[in-house]
């Protein structure tokens, strides 16, 4: 609970007023953010002062671990606080004292060695099989070039794992359908490219797509080299994308459709992909990650499915 300003040592409570001034002119951070920089910084510098440390230069190391085991705790008489939200105030207390020891009000930052409290790890979503088919027939549902370049775009994206920013991002000449080895080029994270295969499903529905509705989409633009148009002839943009998925989920009727996100289908491509026997390396390239530690998380989905399957199905499981 934060304390009342009178009873706040001057010297501390002038210390984080010039660091949110900082943050303020210099950093330019919106008025969101500075509240939660103030907020966070408010209940840190009263559980300071109800320790008795009334000055910067008198804070310890041991003062920072105990107040992250308060917010975590609620032992200084506010709310607890999740992982995450005890993160983020650890990260506004870290970034107070480096600011105090660049400024000299302090000898030395004696937050360097106090890391946030570790947050769960989040599995990746996955869907199965026949729920991944009902999305992709649900978004290729009635007449007109819409519905096939909805179902071209889902069938592309599941194909080949690219993000939803990847997808849109395509032009026409990124792809090559050539039978047996169709491919194509997506450009990901700091533009790093990767060529991914693409299946014959996705292979049959870009190319109904590139001949049967982009024609026509095209017809009410510009002209751009863009793959996926919006009904203007320009290029799909990311948000529409979302919104395609969100309608033929919802359409499908599958479990959970309203938490069925862009990525749904990305993590949906490892996970099938690595409970079929695929190598995770290939998986990495193949989603473009820079370390294969951010691709092991599917083996954990993967594991558990296999976990679920050898109960039910071994005789002597349980």
């Amino acid at each position: 609970m934060e304390q009342p300003a009178r009873e706040v040592d001057a010297s501390l409570r002038a210390a984080l007023e010039t660091y949110l001034a900082h943050l303020t002119i210099e950093r330019g951070l919106s008025p969101n953010t500075l509240a939660a920089y103030r907020r966070d910084l408010g209940r840190y510098v009263a559980f300071l002062v109800e320790r008795g440390v009334r000055d910067p230069a008198a804070v310890a190391e041991g003062d920072v671990e105990a107040f992250v085991v308060a917010i975590r705790t609620g032992g200084d008489g506010g709310s607890a606080l999740s992982a995450s939200s005890a993160a983020r105030s650890v990260v506004a207390v870290r970034g107070w004292h480096r600011f105090l020891a660049l400024d000299g009000a302090t000898s030395i930052d004696v937050t360097r060695d106090v890391r946030p409290p570790a947050q769960p790890k989040r599995l990746p979503k996955a869907i199965s099989v026949d729920d991944v088919a009902r999305i992709i027939d649900a978004a290729g549902m009635g007449d007109g070039p819409v519905p096939l370049r909805d179902r071209a775009l889902l069938e592309l994206v599941y194909s080949t794992g690219a993000r939803i920013s990847e997808a849109v991002g395509l032009d026409v000449d990124d792809l090559d359908l050539a039978p047996g080895r169709a491919s194509v080029r997506l450009f990901g994270k700091g533009s790093k490219e990767r060529v991914v295969p693409v299946g014959s499903f996705a292979c049959e529905a870009v190319e109904a797509y590139v001949v049967r509705a982009r024609p026509a989409l095209a017809a009410g633009g510009r002209g751009t080299p863009a793959l996926f148009l919006n009904t203007r002839g320009a290029r799909l943009s990311r948000q529409s994308a979302w919104a395609v998925l969100r309608t033929a989920a919802q359409r499908s009727g599958i479990p959970d459709a309203d938490h069925v996100s862009p990525h749904t289908l990305r993590h949906s491509f490892a996970t099938h992909l690595l409970a079929g026997g695929a190598d995770v390396r290939v998986v990495q390239e193949l989603l473009g990650h820079a370390s294969v530690t951010t691709t092991q998380l599917y083996t954990l989905v993967t594991v558990d499915s296999l976990r679920e399957v050898y109960a039910q199905a071994h005789p002597r499981a349980l």
